[in-house]
């Protein structure tokens, strides 16, 4: 009886030595797989910049790659702030994939700081957003602004993003330090609005900060407080945007996209002009094949990333972010217009299409509108003289 119990652990012992094996060889095909296509990238990218003129459309595809990927990256902070379930769900299925080749503490801090990031109010997107002004900036003034004036550019013209910045820094110093328009308990029972009974019910307590929650109120889980007309929690400023700095919000988005396409345009007049004068559409260069072709557009990009790469890959990035906050702004613009916030109309798409999938046929009276219009005039005033500064002169 004891040998076969010997025999068996023996096997036993075998047969986990054996899976243990496997489990190692397949972590190190996976780290030689890896390691590989890291390497593979980095060889491509340093052939691509040592032999320019045999990769044209490589430079092409790769300036494509990362522009895309700048933008993927905006969109999704951007749209998935907020949908902690989806957040999650990515942060579940990547730790599922990196199981196998990263230690157990390495994820476990990785999963701690991704939760710290975006589910904590913190100041990570904040100090990211000033350090990526004064990198371009820092780009700005010390190559292209001495560029331009060697273009005979005015100083006019060259000082105006200076001007932005500061105004753009007022603003973003108001939306951070501002406060959006908290609810206490002396605010609680101003009619400032009335309930809809659809999104806003009448009589509902938060139950974390144990106070009576006005129509169009919400409690922001990071800050910890329910805020009058509460938009969105802007990761970007570290603060609600609410009531009371929703004005200082769209006057700091205006001025920052304002301050983004003024660079752009600087930047691309800069490089056309350097092109205009340099003839270099007019010339040729030495093909593959041996041959001499005319220059092309692809051609000139390149060029002109080979002798100014940090100014071609700040245009790209400019582009990319102005593009973004121009839709952005636009959007918050038209909510303006018809006097609804981000929230509201989130959790009105939601409740349409929850109604729609309940009812067969759809009638108009099913679905969710604004109860809040007041017409485009007093729905801009609105915003730049809230209802609770009128309440605050009556108490």
């Amino acid at each position: 009886m004891g040998i076969a119990i010997t025999k068996n652990s023996s096997v036993i012992s075998r047969h986990r030595s054996v899976r243990q094996t496997s489990q190692i060889r397949v972590v190190n095909v996976l780290v030689l797989h890896f390691t590989w296509w890291w390497s593979s990238c980095g060889k491509f990218v340093l052939n691509m910049l040592c032999f320019g003129r045999d990769f044209r459309m490589d430079f092409l595809t790769l300036f494509i790659i990362y522009t895309v990927f700048v933008l993927g990256s905006f969109i999704m902070v951007m749209n998935c702030s907020g949908r902690e379930q989806f957040l999650q769900s990515c942060v579940n299925n990547l730790s599922k994939i990196t199981a196998c080749v990263l230690p157990v503490k390495l994820r476990c801090t990785a999963c701690r700081m991704f939760n710290k990031v975006l589910y904590t109010r913190n100041p990570f997107f904040l100090v990211l957003h000033i350090v990526l002004e004064v990198v371009v900036y820092g780009e700005y003034t010390g190559e292209l602004y001495g560029y331009c004036l060697e273009m005979e550019f005015t100083v006019l013209s060259l000082s105006i993003p200076y001007v932005l910045l500061m105004v753009k820094m007022i603003f973003f110093v108001m939306c951070c330090v501002k406060d959006p328009g908290t609810v206490t308990k002396s605010s609680q029972g101003f009619p400032l609005y009335s309930y809809d009974g659809v999104i806003y019910q009448e009589g509902i307590k938060c139950a974390t900060c144990n106070l009576i929650k006005p129509a169009r109120s919400k409690h922001c889980r990071l800050c910890n407080r329910c805020i009058h007309r509460f938009d969105h929690h802007c990761v970007w400023v570290n603060n609600c945007i609410g009531a009371v700095n929703m004005r200082y919000f769209l006057l700091y988005m205006l001025t920052l996209c304002a301050m983004a396409g003024d660079l752009a345009m600087l930047a691309v007049a800069f490089l056309q002009q350097l092109v205009l004068k340099s003839n270099l559409m007019q010339g040729s260069y030495i093909g593959e094949d041996g041959e001499p072709h005319p220059v092309d557009i692809s051609f000139t990009i390149q060029h002109l990333f080979l002798t100014f790469p940090r100014v071609v890959f700040m245009l790209g990035f400019l582009i990319v972010v102005f593009l973004l906050l121009a839709g952005y702004l636009c959007f918050h613009l038209y909510l303006v217009l018809v006097n609804e916030t981000s929230n509201e109309w989130f959790k009105k798409r939601q409740w349409n299409v929850i109604q729609s999938k309940h009812l067969k046929h759809k009638h108009k009276s099913a679905k969710c509108k604004s109860n809040y219009h007041r017409g485009v005039l007093g729905n801009i005033k609105e915003i730049f003289k809230p209802l609770t500064d009128v309440e605050k002169k009556h108490v």
